[in-house]
């Protein structure tokens, strides 16, 4: 997730009320196309085999076409690859955080860092 000074920027798409894409789902993506495994995608990021699933099925209902295919079991041909789609949207969406990060290096970013503390003051309403 890119970060400009104090400020994390977090780009989402949504499809409805499902989140189609964010930088998690971008990170699964790359990790797909690397280990050319929806699993071993999983285990690169620390996520469950289910969770994994879940993501990916969640991304291929939210676009016109498949991001993900997948064959079952191991060997030659097998495992999951990005589609000419989800490569696109993938391609776009990094565009989309790197914009992001230029739009938001500019005086609005120099001006609420001027007037940031470098941490919370104490609560006056913490219990003595």
């Amino acid at each position: 997730m890119p970060q400009v000074g104090p400020l994390k920027l977090k780009a989402q798409v949504l499809c409805g009320e499902e989140l189609a894409m964010g930088p998690g789902k971008a990170d699964l993506l790359e990790a797909i196309a690397q280990e050319g495994s929806i699993s071993g995608a999983g285990r690169r990021l620390g996520m469950s085999y289910r969770r994994t699933w879940l993501l990916v099925d969640a991304m291929n209902r939210c676009w016109t076409a498949p991001l993900v295919e997948a064959v079952a079991g191991g060997g030659q041909g097998r495992g999951a690859r990005l589609t000419g789609c989800g490569r696109e949207v993938l391609a776009a969406y990094r565009a989309l955080e790197a914009a992001l990060v230029a739009a938001a290096s500019g005086e609005a970013q120099a001006a609420l860092s001027a007037r940031l503390l470098p941490r919370p003051r104490a609560s006056q309403h913490e219990a003595v």
